[in-house]
This record gives structure tokens, C-alpha cells and sequence, in this order.
């Protein structure tokens, strides 16, 4: 038959040859239209509502409802969409499932209708290939299987669908509609029943309709049954644990809510907001808030009681008044004005840095006398390691007040001191809030660490932010942006530290009262190894100091060879060294005691890292004192002539520019004046000379060495060495005037620690020198130059 318009004839043929209704078991159409499904295979023990797209199936539905028997044949087709309105009909599977319908409507471009299945199908030959499908088909029958193999199956197939029906309610649902239509002892729609159960892909599924053999059937649904059980229970057990969280917390929730009501019916407590409210008013309870503070907090609180709890604008006047009221209005601690007692506290923690002890001392006696300390910005400066930081807990302690220590080196942002605005999301008070909140009182000593080395960026200058909270005058309405309330921080004692003066911004630096901390000379070095580091290594490791002692030689040879530094930090790291090694040899032999002296020393610390210097001498070598961020610093400088072909003068030795220019200086004076301290006149016209500074790495710049670098320049043209063992500083004018110079005491200890003891210093550095401890002076011959001239007749 053609596959052109001639389904009036089919229909007839169709309408004749099923002229009665063919139930299952009964005859069955040998031709039928077809339609494909998508989503699964639709099995014969299935009575399922199946939805299908108006065009192009609507015809096909109109024609099977003329037939007397309505029935058609689906087909699963595994497409990725469901137009199959022009599909492949050899694509199609091997069997589908031949179902009546019931039922057909049409809603929304959509056509649903129930349909019912009665047996597999298979196509034998096309009638029509394009919409309205329409083939000629034969129905399989499944041969006799052995009868108990069958029977053992289909129980294992029931127990299956047994476990299954309690994990999912739904199933039961099914089981009924499929009792009510078949007979239990019949395996081949319980087969299909199971599988149709499963939720299998739809291409597992194909295989089990195309199976038509029973014992094939089943041994393919048992697998395809089991997995879903297994997947069942694991579901049910997820969801289980789920739901016994979900209602723990439910049940939660109602008994606190209950409690809330219950507990507001009784006048026992109350809510949430009035709980807030009576507790940021109970932190105020023996305050003294200035007027204008009262009067804020009283608004907000205003505020907080009108507002919703949920909202955010709650969560943010809650957490500015829990600031508000958790600052020590008016709170001021009792400061304990003893000197006796300082004196001892600051005596029993630092040896040395008596001058640093006495200014202290006077501060506190001014404090003493007028009966109370009034704020003051002192800033400690020094290398590190001299105990800038525990100076500054000293000095608490010993006035009674708490201490608060922040650094605020490679601080960039200034709202880390005066706060962030409120209207940020996230914001905070700065620092000193943060810190009266600490403390608990008006007047605590506040140590800001670092304070040379604060950063600037684009988000603000915090040097500049600083200037506000370190002046007297403005400290006392201190303004922080979070807040916006008036602090009083004239009371609060800051200590500032830093280790060199240069990057300190000169108002920052003008609103503090500058102290010195210079380095430690060997003696003192050694009481406080004794005193303090020793002691305290022994204690942190937990060895009795009878098993493990240092003698005092060794503890000299440590100082001289491995930590000449100024501060003690590199002192305590090599003297940890050495404890460690120890505890190591004290716990392989637990009989042994140890005592070290100075022979043992290069193998627990290896070779001494300084060697005894020898101090330069010669033609056109001197010795001078230069000081550093790290203390003071012995600085040879060497001159020397390198030909005579031409003048010149050459400088070496990474050199700053004041150097440079000190150096120009010192080569114009001596050339210009070599008659006069008995040189050859001509020597430097026709001499190219050089002057170098040792250690070339390391930078060197300042006005102290002009009478050094001359010096040199004098003993070369001379061609005679100066007297041996002078070290000198001073800065030199183009008349020969000699400068004062900085760091007097620094460069003291440099030479003392070298041991040249005969010093060359400018006459107004003269005052400087006397205010150094006796302990320093003595043993030293010291000159003091006003002109260059007395500089020469001291040399040679």
C-alpha cells in the first residue's frame, strides 16, 4: 500500500477487522498507529496519563478514536528533545507496548489522554512513514519457562517489591492499582510491574521490554529492583537525618519561645530590646559622662527603642552604644607616687641606662609633688635590643597604671587611630578606643611602638592623624570619627619609641620630649646576662642552674666575639644557643653537669663571628666615630696617592651626599693650607689621591667626619703616620673651624668597645661629654678641637 492519502480506506479496513472489543488475551489488531514517546519505555502492567504535543499528534488520536478497539502502539524513542514528529521510523526499538485509550483531551496545545497497557508490540512492516504513523504488527509471546526457576523469581521479585512499598508511600499506591488488574500467580506483568517501579534510565529499561523470554525478563529486573531498594533506604536515612535536625531546632525554637511568654507573663524578664537597653544603661551605673556624651547616648538609646530588631539599622546603634558605654568615663586610677618603689622597679628589670632611670625618676617626682601625673609624650629612641619596649612596662608598673602596647610601624590608613566613620559598613573606633576599652580607666600608659617607621598612603597620612592624639593642648578633646564624642586623653602617659629620629615628621617629633637610649658597653652587657637573660633561658628550658652554668670569661668572650651589637637581642639568641646544646648533651647522659667556658665555645657557637679589630694605622689612615640607627660604630678612612700625572681626587666607600660634600670640603682646606701644617705646597697639584671608606656595602652618610676625612688627606701629603691609638669626630669648615657633632655617648662606647681610649671632640661638644656617666669616662684622654689647626698639633 502507498504512502500517499488513503487513510479513509485504512480506517475501514481497520474498523472491519476489529469489529469487536478485543480484550487482552482476545484478538488483537494486526495494524496500528503509532506515536513515540521520551521520558521511559511504557511497560503493559502500566495504566499511565501520557501528554503529547497537539501537532503533530492530534490526527493520530482522531483516527484511533473511530476504531472500534482504541488502541495504539508507543514506542521509547532516546532523543534529547521530544520533536519527533519527523523521526527515523527504523529508529525505533524493537518492541513498544500496545495500550488502549481512555480519556483523551485536549488542553493548551497539548493532547492527554490515559493510556492503558495490554502487550508488547512489534513492528512487522510500515503502512504510512510520516504522521499519522500506521504499521502492521505482531504481538510475541514468551515461551514455557522452567516452571519453579520462574516461581523462585518471581518471590524474590515480591520480597523486592516488599522491602520497597514502607521506604516510599507512593509505591503502595501503584501496587494497588496493579492487584486490582492482575493475578498474582501470572510472572510476566509482575516482571514488567517491577521494572516499571525502578527508576532506571530509559535505554535499561528498552531492555528489559525487548526481552520477551520470562526467565530473562526477570533475571534482568532483579538487579534493576535491588539497586532501588539500596537507593531507598539511603534516601530515606538521608531525609531521616535531615528532618531530626530540622525538628530538633523546631522544637527548640517553640520551648524558647514559650519560655520568653511565659516568662513576660510572670514579669520575669523581658524582651530582647529592653534587655539591651537596661544593659548598656547598667555599664553607665558610677560613670561621670560629660553632658554632651549623656545627652547622645540618650538618643540612641531612643533610638534603639523604636527600632525593628531585624533591622540593620538596629544592629548598628546596638554596637555604637555597646563603644559608648563601654568607655571608662571619668574612671581614673590611683597612681602610686613612691620613688623608692620605682627606683626598685626599674632597677630590679633593666641593669644599666642609669641616666634613662634617672629622667624617669624626675618625671615621677614632679608627679609626686604636684600629687598627680599629668599626660606626657615621652619618646624613648635607640638601637634595637636596648629595651625600649620593657622601659615602657616598667614605667607603668612602677606607677601602678595598666599598660596598653600597640605598634604602629607600616601603619598606613589613619582611621586605625581616629576610627571609621559610622556610615561604613564594618566600622570600628581606632586604636586608643580600643585601648581605654581595655584598660578600664582615663589614664593608662599607652606605648605606640615603631613610631618611626609609620607608613602614608592614599588612604591618609596616620603621622599626620597622631598629631591630634600627642598634643597636650588637643589631646583633651580628642574627637574619634566612630564615636563622634569629645575624649579626655590629657591624662594618658604615652610612650613612643623609635630607633633613629630622621623619619619621625618634625611636628609629630616637636610635640615629644625626646630620651636617648645608647647601646650597652661590655660591663653592662655582662650584669645584665647575669642578672636577667641567664637566669631567664634557665628558667624558660627548665634546667636547674646546678646542672648548666656559663662562667664569666666565657660570657666576656661571648659578648667580645659573637654579639658586639648595642642592644642584648643577639646576646639572649646566641646565649639561647647555647642552652639548647646543652639540654641536648643533658639528656643523653642525665648524670652530667654541665660548665662552660671559653674554649667550649667555638663548638657550640661556632667560630667567633667578630675578631679582635686591629685599628688601622699608617700613612693616610685615621680612626673615626661615625653613629648609626644600630649605635655607635668605629669608621677608618684610608687616603692615598695614586699617580702623579694629573690632579685629581677620588672618593670610594658608598658615601651620602653630606659625606661627599664633607669630603670636598676636607680636600679644598688641606690643599689650600699645606704650608701652614708643614706639607709640601705642591703635593696636590700634581698628585691624584684617593679616599676610601671601608665596608663599601654599607651606606654611610652624616656631618661628623670633616676632621677625619682631613686628617687622612693631612698624613698623606705629610707622608707621616699620626699618632697611633686616636679615634676622632667633628665636622670641618672651608676656615678650619671645627662643628659640633650628635651622638657623643654612642660614639663613646664604639671606642670603648675597640679600646682606643684617647678621643679627639669638638669644643662645644664638651658639655655633652661631661653629662656621661663616670663609668664611661673613666680611663679615656679626651681632646677637645675648636679649629683644625689643634687637631694637627695633636696627630703629629
Amino acid at each position: 500500500m502507498s504512502d500517499q492519502d488513503n487513510t479513509p480506506e485504512i480506517v475501514e479496513e481497520i474498523t472491519q477487522s476489529g469489529g469487536s472489543l478485543a480484550l487482552p488475551g482476545q484478538t488483537l489488531p494486526e495494524r496500528v498507529y503509532i506515536i513515540p514517546i521520551h521520558n521511559r519505555p511504557f511497560f503493559p502492567a502500566q495504566v499511565l496519563p501520557i501528554i503529547v504535543n497537539e501537532d503533530p499528534w492530534a490526527e493520530t488520536l482522531e483516527l484511533v478514536s473511530k476504531t472500534p478497539h482504541q488502541r495504539l502502539a508507543l514506542f521509547y524513542m532516546d532523543s534529547p528533545t521530544e520533536d519527533s514528529s519527523s523521526f527515523d521510523p527504523n529508529s525505533l526499538p524493537q518492541h513498544g507496548t500496545l495500550v488502549r485509550v481512555h480519556h483523551a483531551t485536549r488542553e493548551g496545545g497539548k493532547l492527554q489522554f490515559v493510556a492503558q497497557g495490554l502487550t508488547r508490540v512489534r513492528v512487522r512492516g510500515w503502512l504510512r512513514r510520516k504522521p499519522p504513523y500506521l504499521a502492521e504488527v505482531d504481538y510475541p509471546q514468551s515461551e514455557d519457562d522452567p516452571r519453579d526457576e520462574v516461581k523462585a523469581y518471581g518471590m524474590a521479585l515480591i520480597n523486592a517489591i516488599k522491602e520497597l512499598l514502607p521506604l516510599n508511600p507512593l509505591y503502595s499506591e501503584e501496587l494497588k492499582n496493579y492487584l486490582n488488574r492482575f493475578s498474582p500467580n501470572d510472572p510476566s506483568p509482575l516482571a514488567d510491574f517491577a521494572a516499571a517501579l525502578t527508576t532506571a534510565p530509559g535505554l535499561e529499561l528498552q531492555e528489559v521490554l525487548d526481552c520477551v523470554p520470562m526467565l530473562k525478563r526477570m533475571e534482568k529486573v532483579l538487579p534493576l529492583l535491588r539497586k532501588e531498594v539500596e537507593v531507598a533506604k539511603l534516601q530515606k536515612e538521608l531525609t531521616g537525618e535531615v528532618n531530626r535536625k530540622i525538628g530538633e531546632r523546631q522544637r527548640e525554637f517553640f520551648l524558647k519561645e514559650q519560655l520568653k511568654i511565659i516568662q513576660r507573663e510572670l514579669g520575669i524578664t523581658k524582651d530582647d530590646k529592653s534587655a539591651d537597653a537596661d544593659e548598656f544603661r547598667a555599664r553607665l551605673v558610677g560613670k561621670t559622662l560629660p553632658a554632651p556624651v549623656q545627652k547622645r547616648i540618650d538618643e540612641e538609646l531612643g533610638k534603639l527603642s523604636i527600632l525593628e530588631t531585624g533591622s540593620p539599622e538596629y544592629a548598628v546603634t546596638r554596637n555604637y552604644l555597646d563603644w559608648a558605654t563601654a568607655l571608662p568615663w571619668g574612671v581614673y586610677g590611683e597612681d602610686k607616687l613612691d620613688l623608692k618603689r620605682a627606683r626598685k622597679v626599674l632597677d630590679q628589670h633593666h641593669a644599666g641606662l642609669d641616666d634613662i632611670k634617672s629622667r624617669i625618676l624626675e618625671f615621677l617626682a614632679v608627679g609626686a609633688f604636684k600629687g598627680e601625673i599629668a599626660g606626657s609624650i615621652v619618646l624613648l629612641v635607640g638601637p634595637p635590643g636596648v629595651g625600649k619596649t620593657s622601659i615602657g612596662k616598667s614605667i607603668a608598673e612602677s606607677l601602678g597604671r595598666p599598660f596598653y602596647r600597640f605598634s604602629v610601624g607600616g601603619m598606613r590608613d589613619e582611621a586605625e587611630i581616629k576610627g571609621h566613620r559610622r556610615t561604613y559598613i564594618g566600622a570600628m573606633p581606632g586604636k586608643l578606643v580600643q585601648a581605654l576599652k581595655d584598660v578600664e580607666v582615663m589614664n593608662p600608659v599607652i606605648m605606640l611602638d615603631e613610631i618611626d617607621k609609620l607608613g602614608a598612603s592614599y588612604q591618609g597620612d596616620p603621622a599626620s592623624a597622631l598629631l591630634e592624639t600627642l598634643d597636650p593642648e588637643q589631646n583633651v578633646e580628642f574627637l574619634d570619627h566612630y564615636l563622634d564624642l569629645r575624649l579626655d586623653l590629657s591624662k594618658v602617659l604615652f610612650v613612643c619609641t623609635a630607633n633613629t629620629l630622621d623619619s619621625i615628621p618634625g611636628p609629630l617629633l616637636d610635640r615629644m620630649e625626646v630620651i636617648r637610649l645608647s647601646g650597652y658597653i661590655a660591663e653592662e652587657k655582662l650584669a645584665i646576662a647575669k642578672r636577667h637573660l641567664w637566669p631567664k633561658l634557665l628558667e624558660k628550658t627548665g634546667v636547674p642552674k646546678q646542672r648548666l652554668s656559663l662562667s664569666d670569661s666565657a660570657l666576656k668572650a661571648v659578648i667580645d666575639g659573637y654579639a658586639r651589637e648595642a642592644g642584648v637581642r643577639q646576646l639572649e639568641k646566641q646565649l639561647g644557643k647555647l642552652v639548647r646544646k646543652s639540654v641536648v648533651q643533658l639528656l643523653e647522659d642525665p648524670e652530667r653537669t654541665i660548665r662552660i667556658g671559653p674554649k667550649d665555645l667555638d663548638d657550640y657557637l661556632g667560630k667567633p663571628v667578630f675578631r679582635s679589630e686591629q685599628v688601622l694605622s699608617g700613612v693616610g689612615v685615621i680612626t673615626g666615630l661615625a653613629w648609626t640607627s644600630m649605635g655607635g660604630a668605629t669608621l677608618p678612612i684610608e687616603a692615598t696617592r695614586i699617580h702623579t700625572l694629573n690632579r685629581g681626587f677620588k672618593l670610594t666607600g658608598k658615601l651620602g651626599d653630606v659625606m661627599k660634600e664633607s669630603a670636598e670640603i676636607a680636600y679644598s682646606y688641606v690643599s689650600s693650607h699645606l704650608k701652614e701644617f708643614k706639607g709640601d705646597p705642591q703635593f696636590f697639584d700634581e698628585a691624584f689621591v684617593h679616599l676610601h671608606v671601608p665596608e663599601g656595602a654599607t651606606p654611610k652618610d652624616g656631618p661628623s667626619a670633616g676632621i677625619t676625612m682631613a686628617s687622612a688627606l693631612l698624613s698623606l701629603a705629610r707622608g707621616q703616620a699620626p699618632k697611633k691609638g686616636v679615634a676622632m669626630t667633628g665636622e670641618l669648615t672651608l676656615t678650619g673651624q671645627v662643628l659640633p657633632i650628635g651622638g657623643v655617648r654612642e660614639k663613646v662606647i664604639a671606642a670603648r668597645r675597640q679600646k682606643i681610649f684617647e678621643l679627639i671632640l669638638p669644643e662645644p661638644n664638651r658639655g655633652d661629654f661631661e653629662e656621661l656617666p663616670d663609668y664611661l669616662k673613666e680611663g679615656l684622654t679626651v681632646h677637645f678641637a675648636r679649629r683644625f689647626a689643634d687637631v694637627a698639633k695633636l696627630l703629629f
